[in-house]
């Protein structure tokens, strides 16, 4: 894709007028592709963004909430899911910049690369633009996840102790079953167990993702 058509993406797809199309280019672009600027330092930098707008944003509108709360309303917000789910909707994909092989395996569709990606895009706008900017996109983009949230939500694996805790069992063990795929794109498997009780298994793209697969599982499982 060539500066201009880029340029144009850029601002419809985040609400900005890129000064340095540069910048971006580097955000969309994959370790894979073998070169050094890639969008690894941006992810770092746009994760940081992230989870500080957000955080500010619960904070303000959340009064009432506990510290604990607020923790698993940003948690859920900023997980690497939703991040995917946000760069599905303003069409991340065909704009990364992939190598051969990573493209062969499905990496623009894939979650871990879609949240990176999304990540290093608000890095890229922060530097770019400033706080400004990187607060106006995420506002736009996670609007109505924030708004849809009600009670702040029970993260599966604590709700999963909880269970075990009230109803007289050791606390839930979680094991890595199997872990295949390529390094940009694995997939785990997890299985998890109440000790003398029931297990359930599921997957993700990290093994933090499908231990709270494996959470959520079991505890439909119990219901």
């Amino acid at each position: 894709m060539n500066e201009e058509k880029l340029a144009g993406w850029i601002a419809e797809a985040l609400g900005h007028t890129p000064s340095d199309v540069a910048l971006f280019e580097r955000a969309l672009t994959h370790p894979s592709m073998g070169e050094k600027t890639n969008y690894q330092r941006l992810e770092f930098l746009g994760d940081r963004v992230l989870g500080l707008a957000i955080a500010t944003w619960l904070y303000k509108r959340h009064r009432e909430d506990p510290e604990g709360k607020l923790n698993s309303r940003l948690s859920e917000l900023v997980s690497r899911m939703t991040c995917a789910a946000i760069g599905r909707e303003i069409g991340v994909a065909p704009h990364i910049r992939l190598g051969k092989q990573a493209r062969d395996d499905g990496a623009a569709d894939s979650d871990n690369v879609l949240g990176d990606v999304v990540e290093a895009l608000i890095g890229a706008l922060y530097l770019d633009g400033g706080i400004g900017a990187s607060r106006d996109f995420i506002s736009a983009a996670w609007e109505s996840r924030v708004e849809a949230m009600g009670r702040a939500p029970t993260h599966p694996k604590s709700a999963l102790q909880e269970w075990a805790a009230a109803n007289g069992h050791e606390p839930p063990i979680y094991r890595v079953a199997t872990q295949s795929g390529p390094q940009h794109s694995p997939q785990f498997i997890v299985r998890v167990e109440i000790p003398d009780g029931e297990s359930a298994e599921a997957e993700g793209t990290s093994k933090q993702d499908a231990e709270t697969a494996a959470a959520r599982a079991l505890l439909e499982k119990l219901a």
